[in-house]
């Protein structure tokens, strides 16, 4: 499986080319670390996002959802100490007059121009600012939250109450969280709008270490069964110097990109320390009582906290190959077919007016429970390519045969195998394929 020798590069070509991913506000010269997903992108997306829905929240019995609001009370960052900590120390070179993140400076030189001469660090605020209310006099100074979870943690009695929910239950969320950055590189890896996934799952203190332990082997498998390579993959614990200061332990999924191995996501035992700071700010009681021992304590929190941009781009990455196929080459997306962003393409052989009714009918049936294609254009090798490059894990060929034995040829992307399928068997097969 040969690769190219830049991956990155060849990725976001790829991405751009068939309509996965295009940079933000294009026709304006684009706004930097800002994306756009394109109609192969976001059923890639939604296809990563319903899997780990299913497999965190829909598949137990012990977690629900939420979707809680980009724009929340000013307090509440004030409280998770985002207002207060949540910034980069940076520093501007005085020969380039590049702006690098003190931490990314290697042997205290500039990354860019290799001087060690540097204006005194200042701390740049992460969190995007803007205004809520009718007038600029009197408006409220809010925040685009910079993570999920703190909406969870506000949320927590109310989702405990409303779902009759007993310790230890979790509450997961997809949504939008946005970063001011000012190092971004390497694609999509490192965005100022991204998309997180984030469980935080509530226990008795005392039973922490085993449901953090659960939860590491739980996230970890679940990269796997996306279809990822487990050599790309691995578990790294935190050092206790690397530590936030409210993390009991932590431990990432890295993947072995390009650039070197980078975080994927965070499983982390964040303590009681995100309720108890909600109490001592608003006031409120966030503590949990167990009616069967007549309890009350406030809950630690295993926090499984991932990206969903992130994860898209380790997807792409890690199916790509290239192969050599009768002299020429074949580029591959090898996605899991469950994720796929298209499962079937359906190609009459020829534009005859019966073959094209026949595809269009058998695109038609396949549509209504798996996302399928119909193209016509050029010849069938340059039809199989195109399916080739995008992940589709099958295509389907009408010919003239099939006027007379009601069969088509079913070519799977992987083997390049093909067989004939009765029309009237693909559905129940595609049906128990992809359930």
């Amino acid at each position: 499986m040969a690769k190219p020798k830049d991956m990155m590069k060849e990725i976001a070509s790829l991405c751009n080319r068939r309509g996965f991913i295009y940079q933000s506000s294009e026709i304006y010269g684009g706004l930097a670390s800002c994306w756009d997903y394109g109609p192969l992108g976001i059923e890639l997306k939604k296809n990563i996002k319903d899997s780990w829905w299913r497999s965190v929240v829909r598949m137990r019995d012990n977690v629900v959802g939420v979707d809680t609001s980009i724009l929340m009370h000013p307090d509440i960052w004030v409280a998770s100490g985002h207002v207060g900590e949540f910034h980069d120390m940076l520093v501007d070179c005085m020969q380039c007059k590049g702006r690098v993140r003190v931490d990314h400076l290697k042997d205290g030189k500039c990354p860019t121009c290799g001087t060690k001469e540097f204006t005194d660090p200042q701390k740049f605020q992460l969190m995007f600012k803007t205004k809520a209310g009718a007038s600029e006099a009197t408006a409220l100074d809010v925040y685009l939250r910079p993570e999920t979870a703190q909406g969870i943690f506000a949320d927590f009695k109310l989702v405990q109450k409303t779902s009759r929910m007993k310790v230890p239950f979790g509450i997961g969320q997809i949504g939008k969280s946005f970063r001011n950055e000012v190092t971004t590189k390497s694609f999509i890896f490192r965005s100022r709008e991204f998309e997180q996934m984030e469980l935080e799952f509530f226990v008795k203190p005392g039973t922490d270490q085993e449901w953090f332990d659960f939860w590491v082997k739980e996230r970890f498998q679940w990269y796997q069964d996306l279809g990822i390579n487990p050599e790309n993959l691995m578990l790294r614990p935190h050092e206790k110097d690397e530590l936030a200061h409210y993390a009991l332990c932590c431990t990432d999924v890295e993947y072995k990109f390009p650039f070197g191995w980078g975080e994927l996501e965070g499983i982390a035992n964040r303590t009681d320390f995100d309720l108890k700071a909600h109490i001592e700010h608003s006031g409120k009681d966030l503590s949990y009582f167990d009616d069967e021992v007549k309890e009350k304590y406030v809950p630690y929190v295993i926090e499984s906290s991932g990206g969903i941009d992130r994860t898209f781009l380790v997807v792409m990455l890690d199916a790509y190959r290239e192969e050599e196929v009768e002299g020429e080459k074949r580029v591959v997306l090898g996605f899991d077919k469950k994720i796929a962003p298209v499962k079937a393409a359906v190609f009459p052989l020829q534009k005859d007016e019966k073959l094209v009714g026949i595809a269009k009918t058998i695109c038609k049936n396949l549509q209504g429970f798996i996302n399928c294609y119909y193209d016509q254009s050029g010849n069938i090798g340059r039809r199989y390519r195109r399916q080739d490059e995008i992940g589709t894990p099958y295509c389907i060929t009408v010919d003239f045969d099939s006027l007379e034995d009601e069969s088509v040829t079913v070519r799977e992307r992987d083997t390049m195998e093909q067989v004939r399928v009765k029309i009237g068997d693909l559905k129940p097969r595609f049906l128990e394929e992809f359930a």
